[in-house]
């Protein structure tokens, strides 16, 4: 005869037993929500969550994806951003957090400019040779352009030094020659960004760099970049 006062044997078929594993306030593993803590979990806060998602940001980012990830009110998030580009602008911090074209993004502050320029000066970006400023300089102005007519232009076989720029990011492919079926090519979005012009049509006007005794009849029927 089965005692009552033992505890009853565990059925595992039996449902209700089955349920009664968990003790009260317990959850099943699982049902938390993702990105968000559970009793006696510890993880970064919002300064500090915000701080790292901006240190890996290439671009702004705006306040709604930020609060998308965080899962956290829009709100909140833009009152922490706020609080936290006073704060490095208090502590006089060497950059900043700043809302740029929908977003916010890290940049270095303006009184530090001279210090960064001498530090990608000096030996920390390789320079473009002259031959490779020069073949993208005959990109720029002459854009869509192919290999062949650089290398007419430059009078000397650009190959290598148009991979060179590829690979940079400076110079990219731009569909073909409809009459000779040419590979042409054309300066990149990257290549503005580096020279801080908003379109090709800021690029300078040739003609004061240029010979006075130079015929330019060959090249009549090319206009400048942006025109």
């Amino acid at each position: 005869m089965y005692d009552s006062s033992f505890p009853r044997p565990r059925d595992p078929g039996d449902p209700q037993q089955a349920a009664g594993q968990q003790g009260p306030g317990q959850q099943c593993p699982g049902r938390q929500g993702p990105g968000r803590q559970g009793p006696g979990q510890q993880g970064p806060g919002l300064r500090s969550s915000l701080e790292a998602i901006m240190l890996v940001a290439d671009e702004p980012v705006p306040e709604v994806l930020i609060a998308q990830v965080l899962e956290r009110p829009r709100e909140e998030i833009a009152a922490e951003l706020s609080q936290l580009a006073a704060s490095y602008t208090a502590e006089g911090r060497g950059f900043d957090l700043r809302e740029v074209a929908g977003g916010w993004r890290y940049y270095t502050r303006e009184e530090c400019a001279p210090v960064v320029e001498r530090f990608v000066s000096d030996g920390q970006e390789i320079r473009l040779t002259q031959a490779a400023l020069e073949t993208l300089s005959v990109v720029a102005y002459r854009q869509p352009v192919s290999r062949a007519r650089v290398s007419a232009v430059r009078g000397v076989n650009c190959d290598g030094v148009m991979r060179t720029l590829m690979l940079r990011g400076l110079v990219e492919e731009a569909g073909a020659d409809p009459d000779t079926g040419a590979i042409l090519f054309q300066t990149t979005g990257y290549f503005l960004e580096r020279l801080g012009l908003p379109s090709l049509a800021e690029l300078p006007e040739l003609a004061p760099f240029l010979p006075d005794d130079l015929d330019d009849s060959e090249d009549s029927g090319h206009a400048p970049a942006g025109s």
